[in-house]
């Protein structure tokens, strides 16, 4: 049963994406000033729920002090929040910010607009349910990413 299912999502997800695709947009083109991987980033923080600085750059394979200047640029432009852990202040617990959250719509490399035409191709109960079978499926990826950190991570 599992295997058909992957066999399913590795099935429809190049089509959703073919489908919703734009070329990339460029840092001094965009009105949020963002790069491809400033969006990689910010698709890997959610508003609610934080994720640690070293977490992030093991995760994207990026060393701490390469992360800890694009982090810096994106505060600055006020797209992450960063705050220390309440446990222990060394600690830096990132979020995205509303404004990062429309800043990553709007530059994502899915287009909006097709992405509403697709939408409104399914009756509307049926546009709930692929939305939230998209929402868990990103949920699980984040509980995947998080233990695959911790797994990775020096004792």
């Amino acid at each position: 049963m599992i295997r058909r299912l992957t066999h399913s999502v590795l099935r429809h997800f190049p089509q959703i994406y073919l489908s919703c695709h734009v070329a990339h947009p460029r840092a001094r083109t965009n009105r949020f000033r963002l790069t491809d991987k400033d969006v990689v980033l910010l698709g890997h923080l959610d508003e609610r729920t934080p994720m640690r600085a070293s977490e992030l750059a093991r995760h994207l394979g990026i060393g701490a002090p390469t992360l800890s200047a694009q982090l810096q640029r994106l505060h600055r432009f006020g797209h992450i929040a960063r705050t220390p852990h309440a446990q222990d202040r060394r600690r830096v617990e990132l979020r995205l910010t509303p404004r990062g959250a429309e800043a990553m719509a709007t530059t994502s490399v899915l287009d909006p607009g097709r992405v509403t035409m697709l939408l409104m191709r399914l009756p509307p109960a049926q546009r709930a349910q692929a939305v939230e079978g998209l929402a868990l499926l990103a949920r699980a990826a984040r509980k995947l990413q998080l233990k695959s950190s911790r797994r990775h991570s020096p004792p």
